[in-house]
C-alpha cells in the first residue's frame, strides 16, 4: 500500500531550524527529572503544538525488574554564608541541587559541607549536572573556582525537597497510517536546564510531529516524550501487545550542537533503519560518524534488550559524553544552533521519506533494454549536470525491478541516492513501464 506521495516537501521549510530553536528555549528553564511536575510542565508545552496524551503511571508500579518511584518535588533550595548571602540559589541555576535531592536543612562547617558538593575540577568555571535517583542522599552542584574561593566557616543549607506517592509521567503522539507497522521515534524528558541534551530531541520530535499533521502516511508513527531510563521501561511494559508491529525506530537526542553527527546501530545491526540511516548520512553528511551497537547509553538500550530486540537506533550529532558541554552548565542555548537543528531535521525527514517510499516494483517489459529515447526519456535529462545519475538510475531501477529488490536495495547496489532512484521509478510509472507489487511494505 502507498501512501499518498513523498514526505520529501517537509525539507524545504526554511524557518525550520528557527522554530525549532524558539521551543527549545521555551522548555529550557524548566526543572525536570525523573518524575514531577517540570515533566508535566514540559509536555504540557508540547501538547499546545501536537495532540498528545499523558500517562500517569502510579508509584509502586512494577515494570520488569523495576518500580515505579515516588515523586520528588523541589521548591527551594540554597548555601547562604555567614552573612545570610545566597552563595547558591537553585532559583538562579536548577543545576545547583543533585536531582532528587532529599530534604536537609541545617548549619555545617565548610568541611562538612564538602563531600555534599560535587565539582569540576578540569572545567572549574562549569557547574555538573548529578543525580541520585534510586539512592537517598542529597547534594549540590557548583563551579570548582568558586568551591575553592569559600572561606572557612559556617553555612546554613536548605533543600526543600519532598518525596511522595505520585506518578510518573510520560506522553504520546500516535500519527495514524494506512497500517498499523509503525516506526517508533522516542526522545527523554528528564533532564533539567540542559540545551543540547535534551531540549534539542523534545523540540526536534515535536516539530517532527506537528508538520506531519494531515498527512497521510503509509506507516503509524509513535512518538514517544518520556523519562530516561525508568519512562521507557514502563512504556515497554505495558505496550508488550503491540511491539510487534514495530518495524523501525529512532532514538533521538543531543541533535542541537555542532558535531557529529552520529547514528548508533540497533542491536540487529543490519535492520532496514540501519541500513537506511547509513543512506541518508552517507548522500547527506559525509563526516558523520557511525557506530556499533552498545548497551549503554540512551534508551535504546531498552528497546534493544534482548528480550524485545526491536530495530531502533540512535540519532546524535556529538556523541553523549565526548564534548566538553556535556552534563554541564556550559550545555545552554548558546551551544545549540538553528543551522545544526535543521541539519539535524532534516536526517530525520530524508528518513521518514525513505520509510515511507520504499518498495518493490515490478519491470513490465524485463527482456533486454528498452528503447528510452524513442519514450522521449534521454531528451528531458539531457545536458543537465546530474544527467549521468538520472540515466544510471533508469538502467538500474529497470534492470533490479524484479520483485526481488527494494528501491533502498536498487539505490545502495547503484550507490545512488534513494531520491534519484525514486524519482526515476515514479518516471518510469508514468510511462507504464513499471508497476508496484502488491502488499509491498518493505519490512
Amino acid at each position: 500500500m502507498q501512501a499518498s506521495g513523498p514526505l520529501n516537501h517537509w525539507l524545504y521549510a526554511a524557518d525550520v531550524g528557527e522554530e525549532i530553536h524558539r521551543f527549545a528555549s521555551e522548555i529550557y528553564p524548566l526543572c525536570r527529572s525523573i518524575t514531577g511536575n517540570g515533566v508535566r510542565e514540559t509536555l504540557a508545552s508540547i501538547s499546545r503544538q501536537i495532540d498528545l496524551e499523558v500517562n500517569e503511571v502510579p508509584t509502586g508500579t512494577e515494570a520488569f525488574d523495576w518500580t515505579v518511584p515516588q515523586e520528588w518535588s523541589i521548591r527551594d533550595a540554597f548555601i547562604k554564608n555567614a552573612g545570610g548571602k545566597r552563595i547558591i540559589d537553585f532559583h538562579a541555576c536548577n543545576l545547583h541541587v543533585v536531582s532528587y535531592s532529599a530534604p536537609v536543612h541545617g548549619f555545617y562547617r565548610l568541611a562538612d559541607l564538602k563531600p555534599h558538593i560535587f565539582t569540576l575540577p578540569d572545567q572549574p568555571d562549569l557547574i555538573p549536572y548529578r543525580t541520585s535517583y534510586y539512592q537517598l542522599g542529597w547534594g549540590f552542584c557548583m563551579a570548582h573556582s568558586q568551591l575553592q574561593a569559600l572561606p572557612d566557616d559556617m553555612y546554613e543549607v536548605l533543600i526543600d525537597s519532598g518525596f511522595h506517592n505520585g506518578a510518573l509521567t510520560y506522553g504520546e503522539h500516535v500519527h495514524p497510517g494506512l497500517t498499523d507497522k509503525t516506526m517508533l521515534l522516542s526522545t527523554h524528558i528528564c533532564h533539567p536546564s540542559m540545551a543540547n541534551d535534551n531540549c534539542s530531541g523534545i523540540a526536534l520530535l515535536t516539530q517532527i510531529a506537528k508538520r506531519m499533521a494531515g498527512l497521510r502516511t503509509r506507516y503509524t508513527y509513535r512518538f514517544l516524550f518520556c523519562p530516561g531510563t525508568i519512562g521507557a521501561i514502563v512504556w515497554l511494559s505495558r505496550n508488550e501487545a503491540i511491539l510487534h508491529q514495530v518495524t523501525h525506530g529512532l532514538v533521538v537526542s543531543g541533535v542541537g550542537d555542532g558535531g557529529g553527527p552520529t547514528y548508533k546501530r540497533s542491536r540487529q545491526g543490519a535492520a532496514e533503519i540501519d541500513r537506511i540511516m547509513r543512506h541518508v548520512l552517507r548522500h547527506s553528511s559525509p563526516q558523520a560518524e557511525i557506530i556499533d551497537f552498545v548497551p549503554y547509553g540512551y534508551d535504546e538500550r531498552q528497546y534493544c534488550s534482548p528480550g524485545f530486540n526491536l530495530p531502533i537506533g540512535l540519532l546524535q550529532r556529538s556523541r553523549f559524553g565526548s564534548y566538553p558541554e556535556y552534563h554541564t552548565s556550559a550545555d545552554n542555548l548558546d551551544l545549540i544552533r538553528p543551522s545544526h537543528l535543521a541539519e539535524s531535521y532534516r536526517v530525520v525527514a530524508n528518513v521518514l521519506d525513505i520509510v515511507e517510499t520504499n518498495r518493490r516494483t515490478r519491470n513490465l517489459l524485463p527482456k533486454c533494454e528498452l528503447q528510452l529515447g524513442r519514450r522521449g526519456l534521454y531528451g528531458p535529462i539531457g545536458g543537465d549536470p546530474a544527467s549521468a545519475d538520472r540515466v544510471m538510475a533508469l538502467l538500474w531501477v529497470l534492470n533490479l525491478s524484479d520483485g526481488e529488490h527494494s528501491l533502498l536495495d536498487i539505490a545502495e547496489r547503484a550507490g545512488l541516492s534513494f531520491r534519484t532512484v525514486l524519482e526515476a521509478t515514479e518516471l518510469l510509472m508514468l510511462h507504464g513501464l513499471m508497476e508496484d507489487l502488491p502488499d509491498t511494505t518493505v519490512c
